[in-house]
């Protein structure tokens, strides 16, 4: 099964995309599968929850898994954080997360 999924770059572009369920992809990498950004810009750490460069604004209401410790505390220590701020590799892609949109934080 695929899913629309709305991603807004950090150049205010909105891309509409189509993303399988089952692949166990997370939306750090379809940002990085859509080329969304430039190379090396998104994902930096690999998905270790050590970087700002996936963190993302969830901009609608879907059934996201809750923040784990790791998380909440790599959010702490970055700029630009808001109530919707995610890191774009802790969230699954999932049937669930059919039409969420994303915009991705500035970097600096």
């Amino acid at each position: 099964m695929d899913i629309s999924v709305k991603i807004t770059d950090r150049r205010g572009q909105t891309h509409e995309v189509k993303v399988p369920t089952d692949m166990g992809l997370n939306m750090m990498q379809v940002v990085q599968a859509y080329e969304l950004e430039p190379f090396g810009t998104v994902g930096m750490c690999g998905g270790k929850l050590m970087c700002p460069t996936c963190q993302c604004y969830v901009q609608n209401e879907v059934n996201l898994p809750e923040k784990r410790e790791e998380e909440l505390g790599t959010l702490s220590r970055l700029l630009h954080v808001k109530s919707n701020s995610r890191l774009s590799c802790q969230i699954p892609v999932t049937k669930e997360l059919d039409g969420i949109e994303i915009e991705l934080a500035p970097l600096f």
